[in-house]
């Protein structure tokens, strides 16, 4: 039985296809089955399209991957300069004193630029409810500061003994432990943390990433701008200061700081590795950031304090702000299934 209705099924179906429609003309039923086959084709080039546009979009997302697991921001000679360095952190009169003053001015830019940019009210503690990455933390400087001012701040550093002096040094504040965290780990870590969804997305995700004095170190900037981007919420702000690369700051920065007045150690900066605020906002730019604001600094060695000056041509301190993320690209091509054209 079940096969006498298979073969009328079929024969009813050739039949339709032999016979054209009741009303409807040989030169109309062409047209029809013109039409079908013009909105059939449009459907297959979109269905294309969406495959290609997941594929470029796979690619990107490994190559990314693969930069950041392959490429890294941490130098080795560096990082052993920093940890012959790690136990004198919080010596003021030290090795850091020139970044224990230096607070007078980053302090006060970071937090004024995050009220512009958040609007949020709370006394005595303005920058409440902020979730603020210090990245190259050394022994804490400016994590406690912003931990102070309300924000909850996670300090990353690739230096274990710097990390443990960090920690050290926050145990003697109890209430500010509630706040403040350290972690030994480097911005590319914790990046794959959030691409691999290691930990809630949520976690991971800041208001602020505050990077002070810490660029000129880098082995690898590309990787330091693109791994930002990623644990960065969208519009939230990326804080960096940093030494600009002219005659006159190898002057003052290497030769009298580190030569002659022995303000830092010597061979603590390597001049290659300055980058003018032109070039720095390139490559953030380039990267999803639109810079806001650069402001020039410098250190008097006489009395030991920082002042805001007009010219960038030695230090100099940069607010961006990274940019909303672009919507779906699939949601910007039509769905044929809604429409006999080619968009849905």
């Amino acid at each position: 039985m079940l096969a006498n209705k298979f073969g009328r099924t079929v024969v009813r179906l050739r039949c339709c296809n032999a016979v054209p429609l009741c009303g409807v003309s040989q030169r109309h039923m062409g047209r029809y089955r013109s039409g079908w086959a013009v909105v059939c084709q449009q459907r297959t080039l979109w269905l294309q399209m969406n495959v290609a546009e997941r594929t470029k979009q796979t690619a990107v997302h490994r190559q990314l991957s693969t930069r950041t697991s392959h490429q890294t921001t941490v130098d080795p000679d560096e990082l052993k300069r920093f940890r012959s360095l790690a136990s004198k952190w919080w010596d003021e009169n030290g090795e850091f004193r020139a970044l224990h003053s230096m607070n007078d001015l980053r302090v006060p830019f970071i937090r004024d630029n995050l009220l512009n940019v958040h609007k949020a009210h709370h006394p005595g503690k303005p920058l409440a409810g902020l979730r603020v990455l210090d990245v190259g933390c050394g022994g804490g400087l400016l994590t406690e500061p912003l931990g102070r001012l309300g924000a909850s701040v996670l300090g990353i550093d690739p230096v274990e003994d710097s990390i443990g002096t960090a920690q050290l040094h926050l145990s003697y504040d109890p209430d500010l432990g509630e706040r403040v965290g350290y972690r030994a780990c480097t911005l590319e870590e914790l990046s794959a943390d959030a691409a691999g969804g290691e930990t809630d997305r949520g976690d991971v995700l800041f208001d602020a990433i505050v990077a002070s004095e810490v660029v000129e170190h880098l082995a690898d900037l590309e990787t330091f701008a693109i791994c930002c981007s990623h644990v960065l919420k969208p519009g939230g702000s990326l804080f960096i200061t940093t030494i600009n690369k002219t005659n006159l700051s190898y002057a003052l920065a290497i030769v009298a700081a580190e030569q002659l007045m022995r303000i830092v150690p010597r061979g603590t900066h390597d001049w290659e590795k300055f980058i003018s605020p032109v070039d720095l906002e390139r490559r953030l730019e380039s990267n999803g950031f639109s810079v806001q604001s650069v402001q020039g600094m410098m250190y008097n060695p006489a009395s030991g304090g920082w002042s805001w000056i007009n010219s960038t041509a030695i230090n100099y301190a940069l607010h961006a702000v990274k940019l909303a993320e672009e919507p779906n690209s699939d949601s910007k091509m039509g769905n044929p299934e809604n429409s006999t054209a080619s968009h849905s």
